[in-house]
């Protein structure tokens, strides 16, 4: 036989094996999928609510937009694309107002009226500070599939616009997080002309290629300003509103995701998940003048980085876990994620640096559920083995109780509430003298097969079976709060199911079987009881025996079904109840009432009258009201009982302080 330390070193041994092989696991599992597109797709996500949660919100750089708008298109009243003197006009108030530098997001490479292309490259000339957006636009026909460039017509070339590449580049998500780079990127065209008009004003940002945008904040995060209104600006807006701005002229239509591609102009964002909307082109150029003037751009930190994050996240959360215990190694999972993500977002807001740390967050939370299961599974076996080695003793119940708690093996019990539950087959001996014995143990088996699916349905611990009768009860093992409303719903959901099993007796030649069934709530010891080498699970005491008793009584009034006034009163009117008699049974010499499970309402409230009555010893009142009730229901038994009683009562009356109770000399 193997020692205890040599058994504790297996269990040590195995889950070491288990934690190195959940950690290999995991490990591939999330280096495949950080390889793949959509995976990264989902690390985006990461990126976009670092980029929500680090957005300060304003612009800190002077960068003003004038918005192509829908006011605008009420104001001016004409369809798009607009006469190009309205552009003429604006560039002309513009740089009236002292604007720096104005950017014209709109695509000018055709050309119009001559007049009108000839008053806007004039505007142009006078200004010297206009940039005017290029753009790549596919081009296919049957014979060639190709990108063209659009560049300003040569007219606004000549009158001294420079341009610039617009386009932006969208990711796999079809949301614009890359900086645009390139030698003649708009952004940098922009930038350009500032320092042609005032040389060393800016310093040249390096770099941004591969870097993604910081964003300052969702849609109209910069100030905006109307087409129309700037068209006015020399009488409609202060006078300083432009002065020494970068002035980003193109559409702003508002546009949800949902609109479709229809919208001109509008982009995803990382904000677009949140608020709802897209941003326009302009506004998405104003983030990246801000990222790169203001050094506000991340850089995303390769493949190898976040293979290495996962490599350390697997191996110490393994480690860490690898003796699992279900609170011990959600709280080392928790401060992992939380360690990551803190780790993460220091890079992000510190150090500019996007590090994609989802699939490490995500392996974190696979090798505690892959641990977690492990322990699972080897802790059914183990219990499926403890089951069957004692399921052949004792209860299933008694197997769970002993399970969860195997400490509690051991003779002794405790006192608790309880609410037991007696039945009986009414007539029983004489069927079973009637029948042969294979029809007594085919009946017998049908009825407590039932019987007992209904009883642990409604939360029960079917105790043990006598004869023909079951003992069962509720708030044990396990504590019940309803105990007392489950015992009665399981008494009720019995009858109902004996009528079902009536006919389908009958059809296999056996006898018509009644049950009757007794509750009662109240104290009693439950526990293993016997002797040391042979004992059971059980309840004993004195409401032990009432509810038994209350079985017994149903013979009396013609009742299914008694429950004594301790278990009516837990109910708290959760089931419909009708007082049948206030009773001292046998051996007891305290009176109980006692009720029974009714439907009809109406029963009820004339069945307390007729009590009341009859408890003030108003016979003749008492019987009107039991006739009446008999011209309810002609079969009522209490009703008769009752009558058969008063008969008895008229001749001998109580004393005078008689309380309504009638002693039981049978039950």
């Amino acid at each position: 036989m193997r020692r205890p330390g040599e058994i504790l070193s297996g269990i040590r041994k195995r889950l070491d094996l288990a934690a190195v092989a959940v950690a290999a696991i995991t490990l591939a599992l999330f280096a495949t999928l950080s390889s793949l597109d959509s995976w990264r797709r989902v690390e985006y996500r990461g990126f976009d609510l670092l980029t929500i949660a680090n957005a300060n919100g304003k612009s800190t750089l002077p960068i003003t937009l004038v918005g192509i708008d829908e006011p605008s298109f009420v104001q001016i009243g004409k369809q798009w694309p607009w006469p190009r003197r309205l552009h003429a006009d604006l560039i002309t108030q513009l740089n009236r107002a002292g604007a720096m530098v104005i950017a014209l997001d709109v695509q000018l490479s055709e050309a119009s009226n001559a007049e009108d292309d000839k008053l806007l490259a004039d505007a142009i000339r006078v200004a010297g500070n206009v940039v005017v957006a290029s753009h790549m636009a596919y081009q296919e026909d049957k014979y060639v599939r190709q990108w063209i460039r659009l560049d300003p017509n040569d007219v606004f070339k000549d009158a001294g616009a420079s341009s610039g590449l617009a386009n932006v580049t969208l990711e796999s998500d079809l949301v614009v997080r890359r900086m645009p780079e390139g030698h003649d990127v708009f952004w940098r065209e922009i930038l350009a002309r500032m320092n042609k008009l005032q040389p060393g004003v800016i310093k040249e940002p390096a770099s941004q290629d591969g870097k993604f945008i910081g964003y300052a904040g969702p849609d109209h995060t910069f100030p905006s300003v109307s087409y129309y209104q700037a068209l006015r600006a020399d009488s409609e807006l202060p006078p300083d509103v432009f002065r020494d701005q970068i002035v980003l002229v193109g559409r702003d239509v508002k546009a949800s995701p949902d609109v479709g591609s229809a919208q001109a102009d509008v982009f995803a964002t990382p904000f677009t998940s949140w608020t709802g909307w897209l941003t326009p082109g302009p506004e998405i150029h104003a983030n990246v003048l801000e990222s790169a003037l203001a050094g506000e751009s991340k850089t995303p930190l390769g493949w190898a980085w976040s293979l290495a994050l996962l490599l350390v996240t697997v191996v110490l959360g393994a480690w860490l876990m690898r003796r699992w215990r279900p609170f011990w190694s959600g709280g080392v999972a928790l401060l992992l994620i939380v360690g990551i993500g803190a780790i993460d977002w220091w890079l992000f807001v510190h150090q500019h640096l996007w590090l994609p740390a989802l699939a490490a967050m995500f392996s974190v939370v696979t090798v505690y559920a892959g641990l977690g299961g492990y322990a699972f599974l080897s802790e059914r076996r183990q219990r499926r083995e403890t089951r069957r080695a004692f399921s052949m003793y004792v209860s299933a119940e008694v197997v769970d109780e002993i399970m969860a708690h195997p400490e509690g093996l051991k003779l002794g019990g405790e006192r608790r509430e309880l609410t037991l539950l007696f039945t009986d087959l009414a007539g029983f001996t004489n069927f079973s003298e009637q029948m042969g014995p294979e029809q007594v143990a085919q009946l017998l088996n049908e009825h407590f097969s039932r019987a007992t699916a209904i009883i642990k349905q409604h939360g029960g611990t079917v105790n043990r079976f006598i004869g023909d009768a079951i003992m069962a009860f509720w708030g044990a093992p396990l504590a019940d709060e309803n105990h007392a409303l489950n015992a009665c719903r399981a008494a009720r959901d019995m009858q109902l199911d004996m009528k079902k099993l009536r006919p389908e007796l009958a059809a296999r030649g056996l006898p018509q079987v009644a049950m009757r069934v007794g509750l009662h709530t109240g104290v009693a010891v439950v526990g293993n009881l016997g002797a040391a080498d042979r004992f059971d699970y059980t309840a004993i005491g004195d409401n032990v025996n009432l509810a038994a008793r209350l079985e017994g009584v149903n013979k009396l009034y013609g009742t299914e079904i008694l429950l004594s006034g301790t278990t009516a009163a837990r109910i708290e009117g959760r089931l419909p109840l009708r007082r049948v008699d206030r009773v001292i049974v046998k051996g007891k010499s305290e009176a109980v009432d006692i009720f029974t499970i009714c439907e009809r309402a109406d029963v009820i409230a004339l069945t307390e009258d007729a009590c009341r009555e009859y408890r003030a010893q108003h016979w003749d009142e008492s019987e009107k009201i039991w006739r009446q009730l008999l011209l309810l229901d002609a079969s009522d038994s209490v009703a008769r009982h009752y009558l058969e009683r008063l008969d008895e009562l008229r001749k001998l009356p109580p004393a005078p302080d008689w309380g309504g109770e009638i002693a039981l000399e049978k039950f």
